[in-house]
This record gives C-alpha cells, sequence and structure tokens, in this order.
C-alpha cells in the first residue's frame, strides 16, 4: 500500500524506482532494477517475485507488456496487485487489480509510470506524473519531485514510514556494483521523503569525493580540490570531505588553510589527528613526512 514511479531518463538511458509508504522498509519489498535491463515496482499486497521474475524476461528482451501479463496470468492474487515495469527502451506496463485499495490507481507516459493504491485520494498518481515531467534536474531530482507531489496530494491514507530510491546506468557492464547510480532506503522515519533527501545529498558529497580522488590522480590538483570543496559543501556536518581536502591544500602550498581546516575537525573529534599520523605507514601520502609536519604546524 503505497505509490511509487518507475522511469527511464531519456537522455542518460538510466533506469530508476522510487517510493514511499506507511509501512517498515518498504525499499526491501517495492523497489527492484537492474541495468541494461529495466526497474520494476511492485506494490499492493506486494509479491516480491514481481521484482525478479520480471528482469529476468525482460533481460530475455521480453517486451514488458507481455512479461507483466504473463505473471499476473500466473498469480491467483493478481486482483490485489500493483506492479509497473519499465526497460533499458523506455516500454512500459503496469497492473492495477480491480481489488486494490481505494484510492487506487497509475498513469503512464514515455519512459515513465505512476502508480498508487489505499491512497487519500485520486489526485496523487496524476500529481506525480507532472512533477516528474515538470521537474528539472538528473533522474533522481525528477524522481524525489514525483514523491514530493504525492505527498501533498495527500499520499498514504494511514501517513509515512519509509522510502527508497534505485537507480541503475542504461547500459550494464562487467562490474554490476559499479551500475548502480544510486541505491538509497529509508527504512523507519517520520518523515521519510526528507530523510530521504538528506541521504541523497550525502550520496553526492561521497561521489564528489571520488571525482576528487580521481583528479588528483590524473594530476588534476585544481579540479581535485574544487571537487573536494563541492563534496564539503553537500557533506556540511561531515568531516570526511574536509579531512582529505587538507592533506591536499598541504601538498599543494596552502598550508595555512590546510592546518585551519585541520585544527577545526580535530577539536571535534581528536581522532582525526591520530589518523593523520597513521597514514604514512600505510604509503597514502606522497610528500608524507613534510606533508604531517606542515598540518600539525611542526
Amino acid at each position: 500500500m503505497t505509490y511509487s514511479i518507475v522511469a527511464r531518463d531519456s537522455e542518460t538511458g538510466n533506469l530508476g524506482v522510487a517510493v514511499q509508504s506507511h509501512w517498515f522498509s518498504v525499499g526491501s519489498v517495492v523497489t527492484w532494477a537492474e541495468s541494461g535491463v529495466g526497474a520494476i515496482a511492485t506494490q499492493s499486497f506486494a509479491e516480491p517475485a514481481y521484482g525478479p521474475r520480471g528482469l529476468a524476461l525482460m533481460r530475455l528482451d521480453v517486451d514488458p507488456v507481455t512479461a507483466l501479463a504473463a505473471l499476473t496470468s500466473a498469480d491467483a492474487n493478481q486482483s490485489r496487485r500493483q506492479v509497473a515495469f519499465v526497460d533499458a527502451g523506455g516500454r512500459v506496463a503496469v497492473h492495477t487489480g480491480d481489488q486494490c485499495i481505494e484510492a487506487a490507481g497509475h498513469v503512464t507516459a514515455d519512459g515513465v509510470s505512476c502508480q498508487a493504491n489505499m491512497m487519500r485520494g485520486n489526485g496523487v498518481w496524476p500529481a506525480m506524473l507532472e512533477a516528474y515531467h515538470r521537474s528539472s534536474g538528473d533522474l533522481a531530482d525528477r524522481l524525489m519531485a514525483a514523491l514530493d507531489a504525492a505527498e501533498a496530494a495527500g499520499g498514504d491514507i494511514r501517513g509515512r514510514q519509509s522510502a527508497a530510491m534505485l537507480i541503475v546506468k542504461g547500459a550494464g557492464s562487467s562490474q554490476p556494483w559499479q551500475d548502480r547510480v544510486v541505491d538509497l532506503r529509508v527504512d523507519d522515519a517520520i518523515d521519510p521523503l526528507s530523510e530521504l533527501r538528506r541521504l541523497l545529498s550525502v550520496h553526492r558529497g561521497y561521489q564528489h569525493m571520488e571525482i576528487a580522488e580521481q583528479r588528483e590522480i590524473a594530476g588534476d590538483m585544481n579540479g581535485s580540490l574544487r571537487a573536494y570543496e563541492e563534496a564539503r559543501r553537500l557533506l556540511a556536518g561531515n568531516d570526511e570531505a574536509t579531512f582529505w581536502a587538507a592533506i591536499l591544500m598541504a601538498d599543494a602550498g596552502r598550508a595555512d588553510e590546510a592546518r585551519a581546516l585541520l585544527a577545526d575537525i580535530t577539536s571535534r573529534e581528536p581522532g582525526w589527528r591520530e589518523l593523520l599520523l597513521r597514514l604514512p605507514a600505510a604509503g597514502l601520502l606522497s610528500n608524507a613526512e613534510s606533508t604531517v609536519a606542515s598540518l600539525l604546524g611542526s
């Protein structure tokens, strides 16, 4: 009993599914996706098997309409199910059983399906689609906008409890662990959408840290520092990016700034100073002794 959206980003080909419900750990049941294959939401007296079975059929290039029909036709409880598929080509299929608890329904467009059941009113799923199309940003932003619109339109009649978002790349690779663009779950929260949005910001902050590391390895010191600055902005209150940025600043000759950053974070957690002292032994500093001395003012 929930509202959800499955979608394919026409620009990147990325595939996503997002959901909110008054049910514990909704992401462990509703959200399914595989890069290069598709995304699925299975809800309303949810049968999780629709996820892996639907992806298996679409992996064999069975179109979503045929795949979903094959699964619902074999389901004695299909009248209570609500399931949506989108494949890597943007084809969509959705089923809302006639015994889903009102208000229940769905709406589709090219590459996207919004569906809901046990809602306060019939305006939820149309509001989701409108918000998805009206919003800007990447796929995660647009999925988030759809969830926000559902809540604003009334949402789940029982209230709120959990939310999730899963986005995978449009084309699969031999390294599936790298094909997950976003994989976030809020299992139990007073305001799950606010928490999901916060986690999305944290996720993006760590993505910028990865970019910073890649640019540093490539010898682009300024580009790395810019990426760390963006990470620090997104990770306000989390000193991870600040610590590594301070090390890079020290290597770049910006000793005064680096020491100020390190002093700030060690005032809250002295363990950062001890970590700095341990890094040379692990071979993680390019100019180990001078970097440590510069940061500690010794």
